[in-house]
């Protein structure tokens, strides 16, 4: 029986999850480790085999009227909307004890047997993003009601063993997701995440992981102390850390609240620093050129975001554009360019003369 260990990216992400899988293969060589696609396999770009040993892309996935949920989606939203259809997938499989989900923007720093052993006195493990109360008003907007927004898990980790409380888990969460992964935290929700806040209500046996080397991250940095440096390893509270979360790194927005949530910390830094240096050449790989497969009609037009959300909510649109990315003759893009704006002019803003 084997451990599974995935992650959700699309091919232009792929240079992250490279160092994500680097780094599951060094502490634990014994899982097997696939990458969900929520993209379209690119002939340009080559899934390394030593790294990678499944790709499981989203038109692999037995999802009911599938191209049409598809264009529900961006993005971000098609990347978490897969995760729990592809955890159903891998623990229907007969030798599969476990399955652990890991965002791509993660790195493993040691081995997690101490998170394995929690796990299998139960049946699916979380991590909060945070495990004791801030002290601060800063630090409470910034990360408790933060987290009342986004939600207390955070759903860049979970863990589920393949027994049946954990199947049940996987059908449910892949029901709700079905339905309802959009990125809409007014009408509260945020893609796959707040959903998970009724797991440990609805669901017999799921561990809380308040271990604090776990899903480290700038939410959590404020009420945790992160020591070491690249060369002789990182801690946390004294004990190894286990992985960190470097969330929105690409915008910068890491770096800002890492400043602002450990100042001072140059540990913090160092861990920061390291992320960047290493993932510096990262926009010359060709995979980071490849372009997403859904975000573009057939014609190469973007698909906008206004788009997707009128489509989703339209089930005669749906039926009249049963191939919603097909842009030639009376497609659903005639539709959005010419009655989209009568019926949606706040969603169709005109553009100015000149």
């Amino acid at each position: 029986m084997k451990t599974v260990a995935f992650t959700s990216a699309a091919v232009n992400y792929l240079p992250k999850v490279r160092l994500l899988c680097e780094s599951l293969r060094k502490y634990h060589p014994e899982f097997e480790i696939v990458l969900a696609l929520p993209d379209r396999r690119s002939a340009d770009v080559a899934f390394d085999p030593a790294l990678i040993d499944e790709v499981v892309a989203v038109e692999d996935l037995d999802i009911p009227d599938r191209g049409r949920w598809i264009y529900f989606h961006a993005i971000v939203e098609l990347a978490t909307a897969i995760k729990p259809f592809v955890l159903k997938t891998l623990l229907d499989r007969p030798d599969v004890e476990r399955v652990l989900y890991f965002d791509p923007d993660m790195v493993l720093f040691s081995r997690l047997d101490d998170l394995l052993a929690t796990l299998d006195s139960g049946a699916v493990a979380l991590t909060p993003h945070q495990i004791v109360p801030e002290t601060g008003l800063e630090a409470i907007k910034d990360n408790e009601i933060c987290s009342l927004k986004h939600g207390i898990f955070n759903l860049g980790f979970v863990g589920v063993r393949a027994v049946p409380e954990g199947k049940r888990f996987a059908a449910w969460w892949a029901d709700r997701i079905y339905h309802y992964c959009v990125a809409d935290i007014c009408g509260g929700l945020f893609t796959d995440q707040k959903w998970v806040d009724f797991a440990p209500v609805f669901f017999e046996d799921v561990r809380i992981l308040k271990e604090p080397r776990f899903n480290v991250a700038t939410w959590n940095l404020t009420t945790r102390t992160l020591a070491g440096n690249a060369d002789q390893g990182f801690t946390v509270d004294g004990k190894p850390l286990g992985f960190y979360h470097f969330t929105g790194f690409d915008s910068g927005a890491h770096q800002v609240m890492a400043s602002k949530n450990a100042p001072g910390n140059a540990s913090v830094q160092a861990l920061v620093d390291w992320y960047r240096e290493t993932t510096r050449f990262d926009d010359q790989d060709p995979a980071s050129q490849v372009r997403w497969a859904f975000g573009t009609y057939s014609d190469g037009t973007p698909v906008e975001l206004a788009h997707r959300r009128i489509y989703r909510q339209r089930p005669d649109l749906q039926a009249a554009y049963p191939e919603p990315f097909e842009a030639a003759g009376h497609s659903l893009l005639y539709w959005m360019r010419h009655q989209g704006p009568l019926e949606y002019p706040d969603a169709f803003p005109k553009k100015a003369a000149g």
